[in-house]
């Protein structure tokens, strides 16, 4: 019972979704305020998590759970994305009509999903933390049920995340019936006898994460859920799962299966590869602007992927950083798209930002500012974190993966710099009614300062991730 101190954060979030619930059916348009107390209670957990010394390394429940200072750093990332995410969407979602009581509820049991996928140190406990998330978001996904593009994205998203959770689960029984245990540690212990039935379930394993984190082959459910879904879902998509996914990669790829990285090394070197090649290639032709960033997103989890090919603590740092690094920019520029509205109705092309510098100067430097980090243009952070991957990768001697990262970088930025183009050089459309959510502009203005003023102090992030060693 006294290990129950240190996932105090996991049962005051749980004990929260019951509670709302209650409120929820008890209480009338009780929208609003479920939703505040779902940021609040968002909020304490992200203070409850430090109810203990940030050094506590332990494993709890028969060594099935790990409070360690890489799970608390990856649980506080999550949680302020998720602060946010629904602080910037709250009027996007009373706008278009889905505010109901059951939208807040989902998305703090997908963070409380992802809460225990992150700190999962067992194949069960993993995959208990998974479907919760996962089928948290197929119902998010398909929320806006008076829009059919909402309900296919949400079908594709579910028929396809059904399939990619039954190959990982399958890999997961291959993995136990071979080393006869579901814990990490006896995995890692037991992995020096390698079989071929193992190296199937690595592969089954890797298929599944790999479709949780959008990567080539397994993207083709992003472009059209991302353009499908809610605009607020799709931010919520886009951003937060993300942290979890790539935490549990990071997890299973250097402790149960480090012993056997030649196994798997070159599986993620070919899945960074493609992700960037076809996350630059296919992202040029894109209209719609949810769709773009879904491609988009595909690139950038190929970087992320590099540094996990490293197989090194300088490799697994250079990923954390990107990924911070990368919320941030997504944040912002979902933090745009919200502002897309003229007469109740939210726009998504691309060419509807004609001459936007004309008509909204403040929100186009933001957009500027924004793009050139994700195109990876100095000083802005989007740079330093390609430059801490491919360093990385650089000092792996893995010099074929940093060429083509410098290559993919350099076609990417056209479609980023075609925006800009488009907002600053094209003829000017009508304006905006710019949202005067509190919220949504806290959450551009930050992440845009936060993204512009990076080089100043680079080394804080760096501190700060320095600590997180696995290997």
């Amino acid at each position: 019972m006294d290990q129950l101190n240190f996932i105090i954060p996991e049962l005051f979030l749980i004990s929260s979704i019951m509670i709302l619930l209650m409120i929820g059916v008890f209480y009338n348009n009780s929208f609003n305020l479920i939703y505040k107390l779902s940021v609040i209670i968002l909020l304490a957990t992200f203070i409850l998590l430090f109810n203990h010394s940030i050094d506590t390394s332990i494993k709890l429940f028969n060594n099935s759970y790990a409070i360690d200072y890489f799970s608390l750093f990856m649980k506080a990332l999550t949680l302020i994305a998720c602060i946010f995410v629904m602080l910037s969407s709250f009027d996007y979602i009373k706008w278009i009509g889905i505010n109901k009581i059951e939208y807040p509820i989902l998305i703090l049991s997908a963070t409380l999903g992802m809460m225990i996928m992150i700190s999962s140190y067992d194949l069960i406990v993993f995959y208990m933390g998974l479907e919760l998330q996962s089928l948290s978001l197929y119902v998010l996904a398909s929320f806006n049920r008076d829009n059919y593009r909402s309900s296919e994205a949400g079908l594709k998203y579910f028929v396809l995340g059904a399939l990619s959770s039954g190959l990982l689960l399958y890999g997961c029984s291959l993995i136990y019936g071979f080393s006869g245990s579901t814990n990490f540690d006896l995995i890692a212990q037991n992995m020096d006898q390698l079989n071929t039935g193992s190296i199937f379930g690595i592969v089954f394993i890797l298929v599944g994460l790999t479709f949780k984190v959008s990567a080539v082959p397994f993207h083709m459910w992003a472009p059209d859920v991302y353009e499908g879904s809610p605009t607020s879902v799709t931010t919520f998509l886009a951003i937060v799962p993300k942290v979890a996914a790539l935490t549990v990669f990071i997890r299973f790829l250097y402790v149960p299966f480090f012993n056997v990285i030649g196994q798997w090394q070159m599986i993620i070197i070919f899945i960074s590869l493609a992700s960037m090649i076809f996350g630059a290639v296919t992202a040029i032709g894109q209209t719609n602007i949810k769709r773009l960033m879904a491609y988009s997103s595909i690139g950038h989890m190929g970087y992320a992927l590099a540094g996990l090919a490293t197989a090194s603590n300088v490799g697994i740092q250079g990923t954390v950083i990107y990924l911070s690094i990368y919320l941030l920019m997504n944040l912002g520029i979902f933090s745009c798209i919200f502002m897309m509205r003229r007469k109740n109705i939210f726009y998504e092309d691309i060419q509807d930002l004609s001459g936007l510098s004309k008509n909204h100067p403040v929100i186009s430097f933001c957009l500027l500012v924004l793009l050139f980090s994700l195109a990876g243009i100095p000083p802005l952070a989007g740079f330093f974190a390609k430059f801490y991957i491919f360093m990385a990768v650089i000092e792996a001697e893995m010099y074929t993966l940093a060429i083509m990262g410098l290559i993919t970088t350099v076609i990417s930025a056209f479609y980023y710099l075609r925006i800009i183009k488009i907002i600053y050089f094209d003829e000017s459309k009508e304006k905006f009614e710019i949202d005067q959510n509190f919220g949504l502009r806290i959450s551009l203005a930050l992440s845009t300062i936060i993204i512009l003023v990076y080089f100043i102090y680079p080394s804080l992030l760096i501190d700060v991730v320095s600590n997180i060693n696995l290997i």
